[in-house]
């Protein structure tokens, strides 16, 4: 198998190449932060392809993919992890400019590693797509405003490119995860690792290491199998009350 993973500097993008890399497939891992790929593939040894890449930037995408070697071009698995989350300020509060980052990431970098890959899987009727979207998608909290609708786009078109791709044997998975700790928190807070680490206090989180599992059990499936969406958090969280302000 080959694994294209964007984001996989840190936390789960890491944690996937690791898992899959150990069970043999060859990674294509690529991230801003090429000294951490250099450093992934020191760990893992030549089954891991570092290619720095920032997916906003749609030229550059096309360009990684077009120029893949042989023995990493035929992908058949491409997951979106790419993403990030940008302060908790209300809208009329928040930075404009956070709101534009999260979605050139979490949106257009994830529209454009999909029709740079898709393609490839369709003419050889096989490949997975696995896009990490958020609870967030679905469920509302002060501060999650663009975040929120970032991930809400995750999920519809996730399901919108299963309808797309009915009559082929590629498969579209959706991850949400729910409170997880990686690099998230510190890149939200600005690394404030004091704040980051507040976020977590007192309860035990998911790790990158679950989310590599659930893409990995996802992919493993039988070819006939298509799961849609999972959506899972720790146990020590679950869903909140309706927000009432009362005089």
């Amino acid at each position: 198998m080959i694994v294209f993973v964007t984001g996989a500097s840190a936390g789960f993008g890491a944690a996937i190449a690791r898992r899959f890399i150990a069970d043999g497939a060859r990674v294509v891992a690529t991230a801003r932060r090429l000294d951490r790929l250099h450093a992934l593939r020191e760990e893992l040894g030549p089954k891991l392809l570092p290619i720095e890449l920032d997916v906003r930037d749609n030229a550059a995408v096309e360009r990684a993919v077009a120029a893949l070697p042989a023995e990493f071009a035929e992908i058949d698995l491409l997951v979106n992890n790419a993403g990030l989350a940008l302060g908790l300020q209300p809208a009329h509060k928040t930075d404009l400019a956070d709101w534009e980052r999260m979605v050139d990431t979490n949106i257009k970098g994830l529209m454009y590693c999909t029709r740079a890959v898709l393609p490839g899987m369709v003419a050889r009727d096989r490949g997975h797509v696995v896009n990490l979207g958020s609870v967030a998608g679905e469920w509302p909290y002060p501060g999650g405003n663009v975040y929120g609708g970032t991930k809400a786009f995750v999920r519809q078109f996730s399901l919108n490119l299963k309808a797309d791709l009915i009559g082929t044997q590629v498969r579209v998975s959706e991850i949400e995860p729910g409170m997880a700790e990686s690099e998230f928190s510190l890149v939200r807070f600005g690394g404030d690792a004091e704040k980051a680490k507040a976020v977590y206090a007192g309860m035990q989180p998911l790790t990158p290491e679950d989310i590599a599992d659930t893409v990995h059990w996802i992919v493993s499936r039988p070819a006939h199998v298509n799961i849609n969406t999972i959506s899972l958090m720790p146990t020590c969280q679950a869903f909140s009350p309706f927000a009432v302000k009362r005089s």
